[in-house]
């Protein structure tokens, strides 16, 4: 069984599984938080050690786990720009978008669509050129 699933049925419980909008709200953060995390402090101490093989070898586990998917996800979608869609027009809104946002996450063939551009006024008259990432983009770079 792959990673996503587990943690749907594990989120599910016993029978059939949830909607996946139920399975997103049904998700235990501190459990997921506290995986990446000690993956992180593994990758931190590894560094420190100058086992370099290993640091590799470990975030590789974070960037390709299921726990990281989510986590970078739900930072993206729970930050001050969640409601600000990038070049594809798309937000993660719906708890059922969020969860198969986290699924279809994958590094493989992976290439950054081009910036939104929107100028913003500066205080002195002119225009400030912003770009806007969609929101795929923010949530690979979180991983």
């Amino acid at each position: 069984m792959t990673e996503p699933a587990q943690t749907v049925k594990a989120v599910a419980g016993t029978g059939a599984p949830p909607a996946y909008g139920q399975a997103w709200n049904q998700i235990n953060w501190d459990n997921v938080t506290a995986k990446v995390t000690r993956l992180q402090v593994r990758i931190a101490k590894a560094t420190r050690d100058g086992r370099w093989n290993k640091v590799q070898a470990l975030q590789h586990l974070l960037t390709h786990s299921f726990h990281g998917k989510l986590l970078a996800v739900k930072r993206v979608t729970q930050n001050a720009g969640k409601r600000t869609a990038g070049v594809d027009g798309r937000i993660w809104a719906t708890p059922m978008s969020k969860l198969k946002a986290a699924q279809s996450l994958t590094h493989r063939g992976y290439q950054a669509l081009p910036l939104r551009r929107v100028y913003i006024p500066k205080s002195n008259g002119k225009e400030r050129a912003l770009g806007i990432p969609t929101m795929r983009d923010r949530a690979v770079k979180r991983i």
